[in-house]
């Protein structure tokens, strides 16, 4: 097990599920019981649970998965610019899958964190934390 966490790939999938989870759940909760009669409240909750995902994560994935020390206002703006794509694409495909394809919007929002998942590793690896040699 201890091996497996030497993996930066690992800890970050294992970050990334506890991060998810938690920010599925705010959604969920902001969707089902404070905005669920209000039009469009889905993409009320989809703010909000960005707000508590990009706190946690930050914090996470610099303190346990890329172990970065330094530029933490640089660091933070390039990884909330990296979230700020990922908001976009799901802020664009959450409304076609829920009002389009008809997808209920849990479900859709789950399909939709598979992709931004991908991207958001990518963008934390090469991005948000990269440090050059020298550092």
């Amino acid at each position: 097990m201890l091996r497996l966490l030497q993996d930066q790939r690992v800890r970050f999938l294992a970050v990334g599920a506890t991060n998810t989870l938690v920010g599925y759940l705010v959604f969920s909760a902001f969707t089902l019981w404070v905005f669920a009669d209000v039009y469009l409240g889905y993409l009320i909750s989809l703010a909000l649970s960005y707000v508590v995902g990009i706190t946690l994560a930050f914090v996470l994935y610099r303190r346990f998965v890329f172990v970065v020390r330094g530029h933490v206002l640089r660091d933070f703006a390039r990884f909330v610019s990296v979230y700020l794509v990922a908001i976009a694409i799901n802020a664009a495909a959450l409304p076609l899958l829920v009002e389009v394809a008809r997808v209920p919007p849990l479900l859709a929002q789950l399909i939709i964190l598979v992709v931004t998942t991908l991207l958001s590793f990518f963008g934390h690896k090469k991005f948000s934390f990269r440090r050059s040699g020298a550092e």
